[in-house]
């Protein structure tokens, strides 16, 4: 697959980002945004972004931040998802899921829906794994990833480097939102 393909029903751009560990993850461009002579890059993911959280009776969920491609949790959710038609991608930045995913009723979202920080996910499948249960949620805030752009290849901005570049993606997506 190259770097760069062109969806075939809507014309957005694709590219494949890569993180420092060689993992990928196919995304749209949303935009490109210049800055300090290096292009960055505004993406979402083609797949459905998830985030993984520990159910416990009583507490709050806790996000699980990090976790290894290989944890038998992981595994678990995969056979779960395969139940729905869905396979969990394993990829740069975040877990995805790939398939058709069903439209929630309104009803229905009120009652799985998760606020943790300001954000709100959906409940995509609950499991067991390992004694404890599992929740794999959808995030319903978009889900931004940006790259550092430069011939072809998308490389994803992470650490130090996200951290000084963010503020000045912010404030060239504000001098152009006003502009316009």
């Amino acid at each position: 697959m190259s770097a760069q393909d062109q969806t075939s029903t809507d014309e957005i751009p694709t590219i494949l980002v890569r993180d420092l560990k060689g993992s990928s993850l196919l995304c749209y461009l949303e935009q490109l945004i210049p800055i300090e002579d290096k292009d960055y890059g505004l993406l979402t993911p083609v797949d459905t972004p998830v985030c993984l959280f520990r159910l416990k009776e009583g507490d709050d969920p806790e996000f699980i931040e990090t976790i290894e491609s290989k944890e038998p949790i992981l595994e678990v959710a995969d056979v779960v998802l395969q139940e729905h038609d869905l396979t969990l991608v394993r990829s740069a930045v975040t877990l995805t899921v790939a398939g058709e995913l069903e439209e929630p009723e309104a009803e229905e979202l009120e009652d799985d829906e998760l606020n943790d920080d300001s954000e709100t996910y959906e409940l995509l499948v609950s499991f067991r794994a390992e004694g404890e249960e599992y929740g794999l949620y959808i995030p319903l805030d978009p889900f931004f990833i940006v790259a550092k752009i430069n011939a072809g290849q998308a490389i994803l901005v992470e650490g130090d480097e996200f951290d000084k570049i963010q503020p000045l993606i912010e404030m060239e997506l504000e001098e152009k939102e006003n502009s316009d």
